[in-house]
């Protein structure tokens, strides 16, 4: 975990409900495994990216091991923020303690309610939680009593039932212990690429006084801008889009060659590992690469390398 306590009283800290009071619809970068670290989510903000989540991270984990933290979660103290840290909790005391340890270095949390992995489901995390309304209102609860700063959210991003009345139910009882906002990803824990049910996005934000956020299948900023009309979503959050073109949320239908300058630019400064360099790359370039390119950037090895690749074939 990068900064130390003593430094945090610089820490440019900001209240992410003011984003949601703006008026504008909150773009935002989601929690996705390996990708949404410090080094992208440094990219998607130089793109009008106005919030970022971090990965998923084992709020047990965390807690027990000096060594998970490190590797899970680091920041830095002036550009990083708005930033939410999701945890994967089934214990209100772990959660606590997790976000007790995160609250001098980010802006909020955000509770795991939407990973369909069986691996997560297996534990008690993830989407099962959907089916524990109480439970979810307990860890709620539990950090809003414990962390005693308004301005620190506590938000959950969930999955759908079949039966929506449940999801309404389940929001409505998050809404009355205290989250600050709910990102709804519109499709149920055994959907997978099936279409996103909008119209349920919009059902639950018409039961919500509080903000809601839409989730699933946007690939551009008209994308997003078509759901939250449909929706009357509060923000848009995008996973797989972004990673396809970090400028998404500034209008490019697709990855500028400056963003992939950028790119290259903080990946190399942050130290960020070569798997994870090369394969944000690898997403980036999709679209704008024929197949025989790809099979030759693809198998590259080296920085070397997709540096002196990128030089020969795009002038960056």
């Amino acid at each position: 975990m990068t900064g130390d306590i003593a430094e945090t009283k610089q820490c440019q800290l900001k209240d992410p409900m003011d984003l949601f009071h703006s008026g504008q619809v909150v773009k935002i970068c989601a929690p996705m495994v390996r990708y949404s670290k410090l080094s992208f989510r440094t990219l998607v903000r130089k793109y009008s990216c106005d919030l970022c989540y971090t990965p998923m991270i084992v709020a047990a984990d965390f807690v027990r091991s000096a060594k998970a933290r490190d590797s899970e979660f680091t920041t830095n103290k002036v550009g990083d923020h708005p930033l939410i840290v999701q945890f994967a909790a089934k214990e209100a005391q772990v959660l606590c303690d997790a976000a007790r340890i995160i609250y001098p270095f980010a802006d909020g949390i955000d509770l795991n309610c939407g990973c369909p992995q069986r691996w997560a489901m297996a534990e008690g995390y993830g989407a099962c939680l959907i089916n524990k309304p109480e439970l979810v209102q307990d860890m709620v609860r539990h950090v809003r009593n414990q962390i005693d700063n308004p301005r620190f959210s506590v938000s959950i991003k969930i999955r759908i039932h079949e039966d929506l009345k449940k999801t309404v139910d389940l929001c409505q009882k998050a809404e009355a212990t205290g989250v600050s906002w709910i990102t709804v990803h519109g499709r149920s824990v055994e959907e997978r690429h099936q279409p996103v049910h909008y119209d349920a996005i919009k059902i639950i934000k018409q039961s919500m006084s509080i903000p809601v956020v839409a989730n699933g299948d946007m690939k551009t900023l008209k994308d997003a801008e078509n759901v939250h009309h449909l929706t009357g979503a509060d923000g848009v959050m995008v996973a797989r889009g972004l990673l396809a073109n970090p400028a998404m949320f500034a209008g490019y239908e697709e990855t500028p060659l400056k963003c992939i300058r950028d790119w290259v630019d903080i990946a190399l400064e942050h130290g960020t590992p070569f798997t994870c360099f090369h394969h944000h790359l690898m997403y980036m370039m999709e679209r704008i690469t024929s197949k025989q390119e790809k099979k030759v950037f693809n198998v590259l090895s080296s920085t070397s390398a997709v540096l002196d690749y990128l030089n020969d074939h795009y002038g960056v």
